[in-house]
């Protein structure tokens, strides 16, 4: 199973006439936010592949990504069933990919730093994360795993971040990949403008990966 992973960035290689050719294999998208809905739209519709997507904390179109309007977004589109541009809203939630036996759970958002939309604090980053922790015990009941990927926008707590408060990860992440052990945690907000900087990190039994612009794992083999 190939991931085609997007984040921050609006690539031209993806955002091409050739991103059919180019990503012919491609199974599942995953999308770490800051990127507007039309991308996820041209993605999909010549893709042809679902698209998982968490908000950051730029690019906020709609109201559903912030957590007092979520229940009443949810009853009113019903978003289980709705796609918006094709895609699917994960943050906060788990979602089971039956046909590629993946488990993914998204948690959004950055740190706080100016008191605007879809940012936490640390303390607000825990409890929000708090929410996934039910579904995940039922995965590792049901189907022996907790997770396989999760998906952030913010990066972990001294991988990939910077010292500005801004970009600064978040502890709570580091906790979650140590007690429900992801295979992958992707995440976005850490522009890489130097193509030495570092784009992937194993943390524990977790492959951390800033997936800026584009990239591509495979999930019994590399990551590109």
């Amino acid at each position: 199973m190939k991931v085609l992973c997007v984040s921050d960035h609006i690539d031209p290689i993806v955002y091409s006439n050739n991103i059919k050719t180019r990503f012919k294999d491609v199974d599942i998208v995953i999308s770490a936010g800051d990127l507007p809905l039309r991308y996820y739209d041209f993605i999909v519709s010549n893709l042809n592949k679902p698209l998982f997507f968490v908000f950051g904390n730029h690019n906020l179109k709609l109201k559903y990504y912030k957590p007092q309007y979520q229940r009443a977004y949810y009853d009113m589109l019903d978003l289980e069933k709705h796609r918006s541009f094709g895609a699917t809203f994960i943050s906060g939630r788990v979602k089971r990919i039956k046909n590629g036996h993946l488990i993914l759970a998204g948690l959004g958002g950055s740190m706080l730093y100016n008191r605007g939309a879809n940012q936490y604090s640390e303390f607000g980053m825990a409890l929000y994360a708090m929410r996934l922790i039910p579904r995940l015990i039922f995965n590792r009941i049901f189907y022996g795993r907790y997770l396989d990927i999760l998906v952030t926008h913010a990066p972990p707590s001294g991988i990939h971040d910077l010292p500005d408060r801004c970009h600064r990860g978040f502890k709570v992440f580091l906790w979650l990949i140590k007690h429900f052990k992801p295979k992958y945690l992707i995440h976005g907000h850490v522009h890489l403008y130097d193509r030495n900087a570092e784009k992937i990190t194993k943390y524990l039994d977790t492959y951390v990966v800033n997936a800026y612009n584009h990239c591509l794992i495979d999930w019994e083999g590399d990551i590109e």
